[in-house]
Formats: C-alpha cells, structure tokens, sequence
C-alpha cells in the first residue's frame, strides 16, 4: 500500500471508532483523548477505508 492515513487531531472527537476497527493502524492518546496513526501499511486499504467512512467527524483521510 503506498497511501498514507492521516487524522486532523484538531477535529477528532475521541469516539475511538477507528481504534475499535483497526488497532494495528490506529492508537488513541489517553491523555489528550484523540487517536493517532500508528501504522498506515499495517491494516488492509478496506479496513482503513471502513474505519474513514465510520469516522463521525470525518477527520480520517487518505493523505
């Protein structure tokens, strides 16, 4: 996979949807209450996907 997943962390809310989907891409900062990426190679292009389309606030992006 060559794209990269980014989240805008000024617009994420903490719902943890995107962590809950795919752990091995997405952590979540307990102490600012936001995810972060932790690996864009290592989920599937539909797992990512799946968890930009569930994001809320749509901060998840292709980048």
């Amino acid at each position: 996979m060559s794209q990269k997943v980014v989240i805008d962390q000024e617009e994420c809310t903490g719902c943890e949807t995107c962590v809950e989907l795919c752990p091995e891409v997405f952590g979540f900062d307990e102490e600012n209450e936001v995810a972060y990426v932790i690996d864009s190679e290592a989920g599937s292009e539909e797992e990512i996907q799946e968890a930009i389309d569930s994001c809320p606030v749509e901060c998840i992006s292709w980048g």
